[in-house]
């Protein structure tokens, strides 16, 4: 059971980091351009407000509406895309105000009442849901230029790691796959542990870098159609790239854009704005694939016994049981991106390392339910988007240290080049 103080914590941080991202735009900035991967940032800050109120507010406690027809202008399950431009949305102004009158209600009611443990799931939903968006702001902002908000100082001898090469040995055997209700809040997808059979592997200790995607690049690796599966290919020319989205040659050297400024290519930090297809691409001409969630999870979270076999027991982070810092993985948006190297204090039980933080990792495996799946209350969350998606694993450098595990699964088209996403690969 979390307490009333951690959660009113969570709640004024990730209200705060969602103010810091709307902060410092034009109105013209926070409406943007209409585009499928997007929605208005105003629209989403809306959206938010909307979303406290209709599970703790509405839900929990059966009130009217703090601003009247929210429901046709904020609800995303009824609300089409295209539509949000269009909408005679909340001023920014009356926007913020909306999101603070529903923030002060809310934790006007955490804090006057006797926790509940349906109140305290309610609580950490919410919270986790703004938490998934602010992740999205910065995504926005880096899809449409803009500038990067002000970054934490940060530790810079970490941004000179180096490279982690090499694969380690992964021995086969019977796990559980997914999250247990001893795990505390998880969403529906992970629910529930499940016996899952896993032949030995080999599983490379870190994501690809720049460096090594650079060589499939030069090598012409966007334009030999041998390396894409036909969906892949298709892709690649509706898109009509020949590198990553972001990158761009100039005066001889490669350069990627992030946010509003073009930088030189950091040869050892990972890849990054790859779409699955790209992933996939790169693996046929490395000659290697991309490892299954399974895999990926039995990587992180489990480890051997003297004899080698795969211990009944797994860890809750790659490192074990501590809660995430700064020195085991690169959350929260308190860095950019760090070379592959950096961190070894947050290496699993078999030497990856990163498997949380840095870069989302695109896995081989459709999102599909685990075997007895039930939607939470938030029915929307997950079932819809079964079968149409790839499952993505350990979060990046922009996601918040509270929502990760190793049992969260991230979902997206295979096409989305836009996300935080890159990947780590397999022996074949």
């Amino acid at each position: 059971m979390v307490s009333t103080e951690s959660l009113l914590h969570d709640l004024n941080e990730a209200r705060a980091r969602t103010l810091a991202l709307l902060a410092n735009l034009t109105d013209a900035q926070l409406m943007g351009p209409k585009q499928p991967t997007l929605n208005p940032l105003r629209w989403e800050a809306g959206h938010l407000a909307w979303f406290y109120e209709h599970w703790i507010l509405r839900h929990l406690d059966q009130r009217a509406p703090l601003v009247p027809h929210t429901d046709t202008l904020y609800d995303s399950t009824s609300v089409a895309h295209d539509t949000r431009w269009e909408l005679p949305l909340l001023s920014m102004p009356d926007t913020l105000a909306y999101l603070a009158a529903v923030q002060a209600a809310t934790v006007e009611r955490l804090t006057t009442r006797e926790l509940t443990e349906r109140d305290a799931y309610f609580y950490q939903l919410t919270i986790f849901h703004e938490h998934m968006h602010t992740e999205a702001f910065l995504y926005m902002r880096q899809t449409l230029a803009y500038p990067a908000p002000t970054l934490p100082a940060c530790d810079t001898a970490a941004h000179d790691a180096g490279p982690w090469p090499g694969d380690v040995a992964v021995p086969g055997g019977r796990v559980q796959l997914g999250a247990t209700p001893e795990d505390g809040f998880v969403f529906d997808n992970e629910k529930w542990a499940h016996p899952v059979t896993v032949a030995p592997f080999r599983i490379a200790r870190a994501p690809v870098t720049n460096k090594e995607y650079l060589g499939f690049v030069n090598a012409g690796g966007y334009r030999n159609r041998a390396y894409w599966d036909d969906a892949g290919w298709h892709w690649r020319e509706a898109a009509g790239l020949d590198a990553p989205i972001y990158w761009r040659r100039h005066d001889g050297n490669w350069q990627t854009r992030q946010f509003d400024r073009f930088e030189p290519l950091a040869p050892n930090t990972p890849v990054i704005h790859v779409s699955w297809h790209e992933a996939n691409a790169f693996c046929r001409y490395a000659k290697r694939r991309l490892p299954t969630e399974v895999e990926w999870e039995t990587a992180a979270a489990y480890e051997t016994d003297a004899g080698g076999a795969l211990r009944p027991t797994k860890r809750r982070y790659p490192w074990g049981d501590l809660a995430p810092s700064r020195l085991l993985a690169n959350l929260g948006y308190r860095r950019g991106y760090l070379d592959v190297g950096a961190l070894p204090e947050g290496d699993s039980a078999f030497g990856c390392r990163q498997m949380l933080g840095n870069v989302w990792e695109w896995t081989a495996s459709e999102f599909l339910p685990y075997p007895g799946f039930t939607p939470d209350p938030y029915k929307e969350y997950s079932a819809p988007w079964f079968g149409a998606r790839k499952v993505l694993r350990g979060g990046s450098w922009a996601t918040p240290a509270s929502l990760m595990r190793n049992t969260w699964r991230n979902f997206f088209p295979p096409e989305r080049n836009d996300i935080f996403a890159g990947f780590r690969t397999c022996a074949l």
